[in-house]
């Protein structure tokens, strides 16, 4: 087994050479074995995304399980947020999803729990790595039970929406993602949403774009297609339902960090914890209007499983990353769901009169960079930002080093990050001006290059 399928917050790898079906088996073994000796549970719950491995994967993950003495619930084809919802209802609360989340077609992957706060992140990853290179896993004839969630979580997320009469022109992209399955019949509920669906095929090629909403090219055919119908918004989401990115009614491409302005905006005063999270790649823009509402901005590491567990331990009532997951736990129990954030924000609108683009104005403006990934080997990514970060040192900068590194300036940041999802290196860099945000681009792509050749 390759142990860099082990990541910080799941375990993923391309499918058939790295993730197969007996990497699936070795892993629900030694989970079951790991959870009965360690946690002293019996009972785990495993769901499965609509990627063209994952039946096979989750069949073989599944028997593992069992053979280690372990039962199963299994809760079959569902979106990451509606496995833990499953986890909740059946009180289970720990399992493994099969999902590569927004990985490319020939990945896979399983998120896993060892905790009611989020998926196992850090040292519990590389602790149960061990365990499971070891090799010394438990025996037993585990039983296997099956339970449909998709009707109760519909459910919940009916009752957890509070939306006005306004009508609303709404197009959903769903990237031929697993939300493919069931989006257009939860936004059914809402009966003044227009829907116009677009890469609603559960298709796991990703035969249009690829599901990662984080990404403004992925969202062109949203946009086009918001355009053409005159909507007045535009909603997509990941492959495995987590994430959320949306088009305004003119066109533009609304960065996960401006949304939580909005989101922050209206729930401010509705909140008595005025405590926000947000992760390393945001804008200076999402701590600027946190301030102004009163509120106290809480930087934190990238990474569903760090985000979401923070969030959960300090009963914090919103929080979210750039990558679009998005954290409501005021109402919501803390789950990122691309299928409610999207009409979280429609029910926002629906009980407005204004259009979406104006959610965001008086907006402080600075100057920013998409994320930059540069293709880096899994075994140098994390010597290249170490090497960044002396460069910053013997510079006397201020930085951040929660992350990777971002340095800080009074008129800018630049971030160096190595990925947790894959072998790259992440850069964002921001400015209150373009020159001076083309002179930190420059110092910093620099410094990162002159590094990266010393590995040549």
């Amino acid at each position: 087994m390759n142990r860099n399928i082990f990541r910080e917050y799941d375990i993923r790898g391309i499918y058939p050479t790295e993730i197969n079906e007996e990497v699936a088996y070795q892993v629900g073994r030694s989970y079951g074995s790991y959870i009965q000796e360690n946690l002293k549970r019996k009972i785990c719950g495993v769901g499965r995304d609509n990627r063209l491995s994952s039946p096979t994967l989750a069949k073989e993950l599944i028997k593992g399980i069992t053979d280690s003495g372990c039962d199963v619930i299994d809760f079959g084809l569902v979106t990451t947020p509606m496995y833990y919802y499953a986890c909740l209802k059946t009180n289970v609360i720990i399992g493994i999803m099969v999902t590569a989340s927004h990985n490319p077609k020939d990945d896979n992957g399983f998120k896993f729990s060892f905790d009611h706060l989020a998926n196992a992140r850090g040292e519990q990853v590389y602790d149960f790595r061990d365990y499971t290179l070891a090799g010394k896993f438990l025996s037993g004839h585990g039983q296997i039970t099956t339970f449909e969630p998709y009707e109760y979580y519909k459910s919940f997320i009916k009752e957890n929406i509070k939306m006005g009469n306004r009508p609303l022109k709404v197009v959903l992209d769903c990237g031929n993602g697993t939300t493919s399955l069931f989006a257009k019949d939860i936004y059914s509920m809402f009966p003044n949403l227009d829907l116009t669906m677009i890469c609603d095929i559960s298709d796991a090629t990703f035969p249009n774009h690829h599901p990662d909403p984080a990404v403004v090219e992925n969202m062109e055919m949203l946009k086009n297609k918001v355009l053409e119908v005159k909507a007045d918004i535009g909603i997509a989401f990941d492959g495995d339902g987590d994430r959320v990115g949306f088009i305004s009614e003119t066109g533009e491409y609304l960065p996960a960090d401006k949304v939580m302005i909005a989101f922050i905006r209206n729930i401010n005063d509705k909140v008595s914890n005025k405590n926000y999270l947000y992760d390393v790649k945001c804008s200076k823009a999402l701590e600027d209007e946190i301030i102004k509402l009163g509120g106290n901005p809480v930087c934190f590491r990238t990474g569903n499983s760090y985000t979401r567990a923070e969030i959960n331990k300090r009963n914090y009532p919103f929080g979210g990353e750039y990558s679009g997951h998005l954290y409501f736990n005021d109402r919501w129990p803390c789950i990122d769901s691309g299928l409610y954030n999207g009409l979280r924000m429609l029910e926002l609108l629906s009980t407005t009169d204004q259009s979406f683009s104006t959610l965001f104005n008086n907006i402080n403006t600075y100057y920013n960079t998409p994320e930059i990934k540069l293709a880096v080997a899994d075994d140098i990514k994390f010597k290249v930002v170490d090497i960044v970060t002396t460069y910053v040192k013997s510079k006397n900068y201020k930085y951040l080093d929660i992350d990777g590194i971002r340095v800080q300036f009074d008129d800018g940041w630049a971030l160096v990050r190595a990925s947790n999802t894959g072998p790259n290196l992440t850069l964002r860099f921001e400015a209150s001006s373009l020159e001076r945000l083309d002179q930190l681009k420059q110092e910093f792509e620099a410094v990162v290059h002159d590094a990266l050749k010393t590995f040549k």
